[in-house]
C-alpha cells in the first residue's frame, strides 16, 4: 500500500478539491488583515518597542551576558537563574551580546538565542520592551533604549 492510498482511505468521505480550497482563502485574509486588526488593537500609551538591528559578531558589545552550559537544565530542576537583570537600561547605538553556551534556546526580551548561539543587537532606537526571560528568576525583562 502506498501512502496516497492511505490517505485515501483515512479520509474517504473527502469533499472536492474546489471545496477544499476555502480554508485557503479564509487563512489568506486573516493573513492580509491580521495587519490592521493589530494597528487598531495597539495599546494608547505612548511607548513603543525599541528598534535594534543585527550587529557585527567583532563589534564590541556594551552588555554582554553567558548563559552557561546546564542552563536549561538548572531551569528544569527548580534553581532560579539570574543571569540578565530584570530591569536593563540602555541608550541608542550600544549594542548587547548574549552568548548562549546551553544546548537549548533561550528566550530573553525581544530576543531568541538559539542553542550554542551568539546574539549580537545594537540599539537603534528609543523604547521599551516588556517581555518574556527564560533566564531570570522574575520570567520577564524590562528593556528600555534611551535616546
Amino acid at each position: 500500500m502506498n501512502l496516497r492510498a492511505s490517505i485515501r482511505r483515512a479520509n474517504p468521505g473527502r469533499a472536492t478539491r474546489r471545496a477544499g480550497t476555502r480554508p485557503r482563502v479564509a487563512a489568506l485574509a486573516l493573513v492580509l488583515l491580521a495587519p490592521a486588526v493589530g494597528a487598531a488593537c495597539g495599546s494608547d500609551d505612548e511607548a513603543s518597542d525599541p528598534g535594534v538591528e543585527a550587529g557585527a559578531a567583532s563589534d564590541a558589545a556594551t552588555y554582554e551576558y553567558v548563559i552557561p552550559v546546564g542552563a536549561g537544565e538548572a531551569l528544569d530542576a527548580g534553581q532560579p537563574l539570574e543571569i540578565l537583570p530584570a530591569e536593563l537600561q540602555v541608550q541608542v547605538g550600544e549594542t548587547i551580546r548574549i552568548v548562549n553556551e546551553d544546548d537549548r534556546g533561550h528566550t530573553v526580551g525581544p530576543f531568541f538565542v538559539g542553542a550554542n548561539e551568539t546574539l549580537t543587537q545594537r540599539f537603534s532606537s528609543p523604547g521599551e520592551f516588556v517581555g518574556v526571560c527564560t533566564v531570570h528568576p522574575s520570567g520577564e525583562i524590562v528593556l528600555t533604549v534611551n535616546a
